[in-house]
Protein backbone atom coordinates (compact mmCIF):
# COMPACT_ATOMS: atom_id res chain seq x y z
CA UNK A 1 0.00 0.00 0.00
CA UNK A 2 1.39 3.39 -0.99
CA UNK A 3 2.23 5.68 1.95
CA UNK A 4 1.68 9.44 1.91
CA UNK A 5 3.27 11.79 4.45
CA UNK A 6 0.78 14.59 5.11
CA UNK A 7 2.12 17.62 6.91
CA UNK A 8 1.59 21.30 7.15
CA UNK A 9 1.78 24.53 8.98
CA UNK A 10 0.60 24.87 12.56
CA UNK A 11 -1.20 28.05 11.43
CA UNK A 12 -3.52 25.98 9.20
CA UNK A 13 -6.31 24.71 11.42
CA UNK A 14 -9.14 24.43 8.87
CA UNK A 15 -9.20 22.47 5.66
CA UNK A 16 -10.93 24.02 2.67
CA UNK A 17 -12.75 22.04 -0.02
CA UNK A 18 -9.61 21.79 -2.21
CA UNK A 19 -7.67 20.06 0.56
CA UNK A 20 -10.62 17.88 1.60
CA UNK A 21 -11.03 16.75 -2.03
CA UNK A 22 -7.35 15.69 -2.09
CA UNK A 23 -7.83 13.76 1.15
CA UNK A 24 -10.97 12.13 -0.28
CA UNK A 25 -8.93 10.90 -3.26
CA UNK A 26 -6.45 9.33 -0.83
CA UNK A 27 -9.34 7.56 0.87
CA UNK A 28 -10.70 6.36 -2.50
CA UNK A 29 -7.26 4.99 -3.40
CA UNK A 30 -6.94 3.43 0.09
CA UNK A 31 -3.54 5.02 0.65
CA UNK A 32 -1.80 4.70 3.99
CA UNK A 33 -1.59 8.14 5.57
CA UNK A 34 1.36 9.08 7.77
CA UNK A 35 0.65 12.16 9.87
CA UNK A 36 2.18 13.85 12.89
CA UNK A 37 0.62 14.81 16.17
CA UNK A 38 0.99 18.61 16.15
CA UNK A 39 -1.77 21.17 16.41
CA UNK A 40 -2.65 22.96 13.19
CA UNK A 41 -2.62 21.04 9.91
CA UNK A 42 -1.80 17.67 11.54
CA UNK A 43 -4.75 17.93 13.91
CA UNK A 44 -7.09 19.22 11.17
CA UNK A 45 -6.13 16.32 8.88
CA UNK A 46 -6.65 13.87 11.74
CA UNK A 47 -10.10 15.36 12.43
CA UNK A 48 -11.08 14.96 8.78
CA UNK A 49 -9.98 11.33 8.59
CA UNK A 50 -11.76 10.62 11.89
CA UNK A 51 -14.93 12.23 10.53
CA UNK A 52 -14.65 9.98 7.47
CA UNK A 53 -13.90 6.91 9.68
CA UNK A 54 -10.78 6.24 7.64
CA UNK A 55 -8.69 3.47 9.24
CA UNK A 56 -5.46 3.64 7.18
CA UNK A 57 -3.77 6.33 9.28
CA UNK A 58 -0.57 6.05 11.31
CA UNK A 59 0.30 8.77 13.82
CA UNK A 60 4.00 9.49 14.31
CA UNK A 61 4.96 10.81 17.75
CA UNK A 62 8.37 11.63 19.16
CA UNK A 63 9.11 9.47 22.20
CA UNK A 64 5.70 7.82 21.63
CA UNK A 65 3.94 10.64 23.49
CA UNK A 66 1.22 11.87 21.14
CA UNK A 67 -0.16 15.34 21.58
CA UNK A 68 -3.03 14.46 19.24
CA UNK A 69 -4.38 11.11 18.02
CA UNK A 70 -8.02 11.94 17.39
CA UNK A 71 -8.90 8.60 15.79
CA UNK A 72 -6.98 6.35 18.16
CA UNK A 73 -5.00 5.08 15.19
CA UNK A 74 -1.82 3.06 15.28
CA UNK A 75 1.06 5.04 16.79
CA UNK A 76 4.58 4.91 15.41
CA UNK A 77 6.85 6.02 18.24
CA UNK A 78 10.02 7.78 17.11
CA UNK A 79 13.11 7.94 19.30
CA UNK A 80 13.77 11.38 20.69
CA UNK A 81 17.19 12.91 19.94
CA UNK A 82 17.25 14.32 23.51
CA UNK A 83 14.85 15.30 26.30
CA UNK A 84 14.48 19.00 25.51
CA UNK A 85 11.19 19.52 23.66
CA UNK A 86 12.58 21.81 20.95
CA UNK A 87 12.46 21.97 17.14
CA UNK A 88 14.84 19.03 16.76
CA UNK A 89 12.83 16.94 19.27
CA UNK A 90 9.57 17.40 17.40
CA UNK A 91 11.03 17.09 13.90
CA UNK A 92 12.44 13.62 14.65
CA UNK A 93 9.01 12.27 13.69
CA UNK A 94 9.07 14.26 10.44
CA UNK A 95 12.38 12.68 9.45
CA UNK A 96 10.89 9.22 10.11
CA UNK A 97 7.73 9.95 8.11
CA UNK A 98 9.73 11.29 5.15
CA UNK A 99 11.89 8.18 5.22
CA UNK A 100 8.90 5.81 5.28
CA UNK A 101 6.63 7.64 2.81
CA UNK A 102 6.42 7.14 -0.94
CA UNK A 103 5.10 10.66 -1.54
CA UNK A 104 4.04 13.77 0.34
CA UNK A 105 1.16 16.21 0.60
CA UNK A 106 2.06 19.46 2.36
CA UNK A 107 -0.44 22.15 3.36
CA UNK A 108 1.62 25.33 3.44
CA UNK A 109 0.63 28.71 4.85
CA UNK A 110 3.26 30.43 2.67
CA UNK A 111 5.51 31.08 5.67
CA UNK A 112 6.24 27.87 7.57
CA UNK A 113 9.82 26.74 7.22
CA UNK A 114 9.11 23.34 8.79
CA UNK A 115 6.63 22.46 6.05
CA UNK A 116 9.20 23.26 3.35
CA UNK A 117 11.92 21.31 5.19
CA UNK A 118 9.62 18.30 5.06
CA UNK A 119 9.07 18.83 1.34
CA UNK A 120 12.85 19.07 0.84
CA UNK A 121 13.39 15.82 2.76
CA UNK A 122 11.01 13.98 0.46
CA UNK A 123 12.38 15.55 -2.71
CA UNK A 124 15.94 14.69 -1.67
CA UNK A 125 14.89 11.04 -1.58
CA UNK A 126 13.30 11.28 -5.04
CA UNK A 127 9.75 11.30 -3.70
CA UNK A 128 7.18 13.67 -5.23
CA UNK A 129 5.39 16.23 -3.07
CA UNK A 130 2.11 17.97 -3.74
CA UNK A 131 2.17 21.35 -2.01
CA UNK A 132 -1.08 23.16 -1.37
CA UNK A 133 -0.30 26.86 -0.95
CA UNK A 134 -3.09 28.13 1.29
CA UNK A 135 -2.83 31.91 0.65
CA UNK A 136 -3.22 31.52 -3.11
CA UNK A 137 -5.26 28.29 -3.03
CA UNK A 138 -2.81 26.86 -5.56
CA UNK A 139 -1.43 23.36 -5.79
CA UNK A 140 2.04 22.53 -7.09
CA UNK A 141 3.61 19.13 -7.62
CA UNK A 142 7.30 19.31 -6.84
CA UNK A 143 9.69 16.53 -7.87
CA UNK A 144 13.12 18.15 -7.89
CA UNK A 145 15.22 20.63 -5.93
CA UNK A 146 15.03 23.09 -8.82
CA UNK A 147 11.22 22.97 -8.79
CA UNK A 148 11.21 23.60 -5.03
CA UNK A 149 13.65 26.45 -5.56
CA UNK A 150 11.31 28.00 -8.17
CA UNK A 151 8.38 27.74 -5.78
CA UNK A 152 10.36 29.41 -3.00
CA UNK A 153 11.51 32.24 -5.30
CA UNK A 154 8.12 33.88 -4.80
CA UNK A 155 8.57 34.04 -1.00
CA UNK A 156 9.41 37.29 0.73
CA UNK A 157 13.18 37.51 1.35
CA UNK A 158 12.91 37.07 5.13
CA UNK A 159 10.83 33.90 4.80
CA UNK A 160 13.04 32.55 2.01
CA UNK A 161 16.17 33.11 4.10
CA UNK A 162 14.65 31.28 7.09
CA UNK A 163 13.50 28.35 4.90
CA UNK A 164 16.91 28.10 3.22
CA UNK A 165 18.63 28.06 6.62
CA UNK A 166 16.33 25.33 7.99
CA UNK A 167 16.66 23.26 4.83
CA UNK A 168 20.43 23.52 5.10
CA UNK A 169 20.34 22.54 8.78
CA UNK A 170 17.57 19.92 8.83
CA UNK A 171 16.82 18.42 5.44
CA UNK A 172 19.35 15.59 5.70
CA UNK A 173 21.33 15.97 2.54
CA UNK A 174 19.27 18.48 0.60
CA UNK A 175 21.95 20.20 -1.42
CA UNK A 176 20.62 22.54 -4.05
CA UNK A 177 23.30 25.23 -4.56
CA UNK A 178 20.90 28.19 -4.49
CA UNK A 179 19.92 27.27 -0.93
CA UNK A 180 23.40 27.97 0.46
Amino acid sequence: MKKVFIGGSRQVSRLNSDVRNRLDRMIERQLCVLVGDANGADKAVQAYFKERSYPNVVIFCTAGQCRNNLGNWQVEPVAAPHKTRDFEFFTAKDVAMAREADAGFMIWDGKSSGTMVNAARLITDGKPVVIYIAPSKATRTVKSPSQLDQLLDSCPEEIRHRIDRYILDYADGYSHPKLF
